[in-house]
C-alpha cells in the first residue's frame, strides 16, 4: 500500500458560560431539563423582534484570542447563514463569516485559522417515533474555533482539543463538557499520496468524547487510504461516528459556503471594538489570569516537577487552585511542594477515583499541608499518612488530632521499638539468618513486618538501624 499522508483540520464549538442568551434576555442555564423553559419572542423568532448582543460573550470570545496569540479585530460584523432545519427557528442563524472578533493564533502547537461568535442552534429529541424540539439551547452563545489544516495524526488532535478545554474552563468561559454537548468538536480529513496535496475532505460530526474525536480521525484516515487503495475515489461529505461501530458513516453530502447565502446582519450594529475601552487589547490582556502552559511551566521550575506530574496538577483549574493554596501554605518550600505533589497525584487520585468524584470541598489546604509537613518531618510514616489523607478526604479535620486518635503517630521511642522487634525477630529466625548470609533483602523483609507490628507506626529508618543491631549484637 502507497504511503498516504493525512491533513486534519478541527471545527470545535462552545457553549459560552453568560447570564443570558446571544441576543436576548433568556437565561442561558445548560442543567435546565424542563423543555422550552427559557425561551422569550427573541429567541423564537416572532416577527418585530430585534436582537440584541451579548457583551459578556463578545469579552469571552477576546480573551480566548488574546489567551492563543490571535489578532483581535478592530472591526467586526455578524451575519446571516441560511439553512431551514426545524432547530432553527428564523431559518438562519446569526454568525460571522467575513470579520471574525479573532483571526490566527496557536494552542498546543497547532495554528488556528479563526475564533468567531454564534448563536446555538435548539435540541431535537428523537423517541417513541416522534420528533420533538428543544429550544431552551436556542440562541446560547457560542464560540467556533477554526484551525488551519496542518495536524496531522489523531493524536496531536485530541491533545489540541484538550487544551482548548483547559483554557475555556481557566478563564471561565465555560465549562465544555462534552458529554452534555457543551463542546462539540468536528474533524475535517483528507489523505494525499502526493507531498503538497491536498486530497478530498470528509467532516466527521458526532464526537462526544476525546477517545472518540482520535479513533474517528484514525478509523477514517485509514477508511480513506483503503478505499484509494482499492480505485475508490473519497467524495466530499459528512460523516457521523458510530460509538458502538468504531466506525464512520455517511450523513449528507458537504454544503459549501455559498449554500449558506451569508450576508451581513441588518439588525445588528457594526463593532468598531478600538471605541470600546474594555475591548482594548492592553484591557483583555490585563485580566487573563495565569494560562495552563504557564502554570506547567512553573510548577516545574519552581518545584522541580516532572512534566507529568505538572501536567496533571494543571488538568482542572480546581486541582491546580487546591495545589497552589497547598504550596502557599507550606510556604512555597521546594521540597515540601514536591512532596505535596507526590501525594496529590498518587494517593489523593487513588482516592478519587475509587469514589469516582475529585472534589476538594472537604479536604482543607491548610490540613493537607501539615499533613505534608508531619510527614516530611517523620511524625508519620508513609502508610500513617495514606491513612490520615483518607480520612481528611472523608469526614475532614485536622492530620494531628486524626494520627492522635488512630494511634498513627510515628513510633520515634527506641525501647518502644525494641520491644516490638524482639517477637518479629524470634519469629523469622530464617529471614534473621539470611540477612546474616549477607541477603539485603532480607532486611527489607524483617523492617516490612516491624512495620505491621507497629500498625505501621514505626520510624522505618529507625528500625531499620535498631535490626541490625539487634542481630548484629545477638551474633556477638
Amino acid at each position: 500500500m502507497a504511503s498516504y499522508r493525512p491533513t486534519i483540520g478541527l471545527e470545535i464549538h462552545a457553549e459560552l458560560k453568560t447570564r443570558t442568551k446571544m441576543f436576548c434576555d433568556s437565561a442561558n442555564d445548560p442543567d435546565e431539563t424542563r423543555p422550552n423553559a427559557n425561551i422569550c419572542p427573541v429567541c423564537m423568532a416572532h416577527p418585530g423582534t430585534l436582537p440584541v448582543i451579548n457583551r459578556e460573550a463578545v469579552r469571552h470570545i477576546l480573551r480566548v484570542g488574546t489567551a492563543v496569540g490571535g489578532m483581535l479585530a478592530d472591526f467586526s460584523e455578524f451575519d446571516r447563514k441560511s439553512y431551514f432545519y426545524p432547530d432553527i427557528p428564523k431559518g438562519y442563524q446569526i454568525s460571522q463569516y467575513l470579520h471574525p472578533l479573532v483571526t490566527g493564533g496557536r494552542l498546543a502547537g497547532v495554528d488556528i485559522t479563526r475564533v468567531h461568535l454564534e448563536e446555538d442552534t435548539a435540541r431535537s429529541v428523537h423517541a417513541d417515533e416522534k420528533s420533538l424540539v428543544d429550544f431552551n439551547r436556542a440562541g446560547v452563545p457560542l464560540m467556533e474555533l477554526v484551525t488551519e489544516p496542518v495536524i496531522r495524526d489523531a493524536e496531536t488532535a485530541g491533545r489540541f482539543a484538550r487544551e482548548l478545554q483547559l483554557l475555556l474552563r481557566t478563564l471561565g468561559a465555560g465549562e465544555a463538557n462534552l458529554e452534555k454537548g457543551e463542546m462539540r468538536i468536528e474533524a475535517n480529513i483528507s489523505v494525499s499520496d502526493e507531498e503538497g496535496k491536498l486530497g478530498t475532505k470528509v467532516e466527521v460530526k458526532n464526537l462526544n468524547s476525546f477517545r472518540s474525536v482520535e479513533r474517528a480521525i484514525a478509523f477514517e484516515i485509514a477508511r480513506q487510504a483503503a478505499l484509494i487503495e482499492a480505485g475508490g475515489k473519497v467524495v466530499q461529505e459528512t460523516r457521523g461516528w458510530n460509538e458502538a461501530k468504531q466506525e464512520t458513516f455517511h450523513q449528507r453530502f458537504k454544503e459549501g459556503s455559498a449554500d449558506y447565502r451569508y450576508f451581513p446582519e441588518p439588525d445588528l450594529p457594526k463593532l468598531f471594538l478600538s471605541e470600546i475601552p474594555d475591548f482594548s487589547p492592553d484591557t483583555v490582556r490585563a485580566s487573563l489570569p495565569e494560562l495552563p502552559w504557564e502554570r506547567r511551566a512553573r510548577y516545574a521550575r519552581a518545584y522541580a516537577l516532572k512534566e507529568s506530574d505538572a501536567a496533571y496538577l494543571s488538568a482542572t483549574p480546581e486541582r491546580a487552585a487546591f495545589f497552589d493554596a497547598v504550596t502557599a501554605a507550606l510556604q512555597d518550600s521546594a521540597e515540601l511542594a514536591a512532596l505535596a505533589a507526590n501525594y496529590v497525584v498518587s494517593d489523593l487520585a487513588g482516592i478519587y477515583a475509587k469514589r469516582g468524584a475529585e472534589t476538594y470541598d472537604a479536604l482543607s489546604p491548610a490540613a493537607f499541608a501539615e499533613l505534608i509537613r508531619m510527614t516530611s518531618a517523620g511524625e508519620l510514616s508513609s502508610r500513617g499518612a495514606k491513612d490520615v489523607l483518607a480520612i481528611l478526604v472523608e469526614i475532614g479535620g485536622t492530620p494531628q488530632d486524626i494520627a492522635r486518635e488512630r494511634g498513627l503517630t510515628q513510633l520515634h521511642d527506641t525501647d518502644a521499638l525494641r520491644s516490638a522487634l524482639k517477637d518479629v525477630l524470634a519469629e523469622e529466625a530464617k529471614a534473621v539468618g539470611e540477612y546474616r548470609a549477607g541477603k539485603e533483602a532480607a532486611l527489607q523483609y524483617l523492617i516490612g513486618k516491624a512495620m505491621k507490628a507497629t500498625k505501621g507506626a514505626g520510624n522505618p529508618t529507625l528500625l531499620k538501624d535498631l535490626i541490625r543491631k539487634e542481630i548484629s549484637e545477638a551474633a556477638g
